[in-house]
């Protein structure tokens, strides 16, 4: 946990705060699990999602979990909305990719929207 929070940190820059975190992932975990050559393949990648007051840094995370932050995949403007979430997983496009968010992190995607309009 402590190696994920340094190397989450070390991807942002002097005085950017976190505002939200919360995780994704690349392909269905419905297809993922039926299917189960998502995983030997390596189709699925997790995906770290980080909201600061500046903009919307996408972590990639490996295929494995999403513990571990492993380098930028892309960074998008504050100004981007990631809801309103509904469903089992939510759906965000970013970066060429449909980052699929499971519903535990819905709160998360809604607190980000909040912040982005406050600013």
């Amino acid at each position: 946990m402590i190696r994920c929070v340094i190397r989450l940190l070390s991807n942002l820059r002097p005085g950017e705060t976190v505002q939200a975190v919360f995780g994704a992932q690349t392909a269905s975990q419905l297809v993922a699990e039926v299917s189960g050559v998502f995983k030997l393949l390596g189709l699925n990648r997790y995906r770290i999602v980080v909201i600061t007051p500046q903009r919307v840094l996408i972590l990639d995370a490996g295929g494995d979990s999403m513990t571990t932050a492993r380098g930028v995949v892309a960074e998008l403007p504050r100004s981007t909305r990631l809801g309103p979430p509904s469903g089992l997983w939510h759906v965000i496009p970013a970066a060429g990719e449909k980052l699929r968010v499971r519903r535990r992190f819905f709160k998360d995607i809604e607190t980000a929207d909040t912040e982005r309009t406050a600013a």
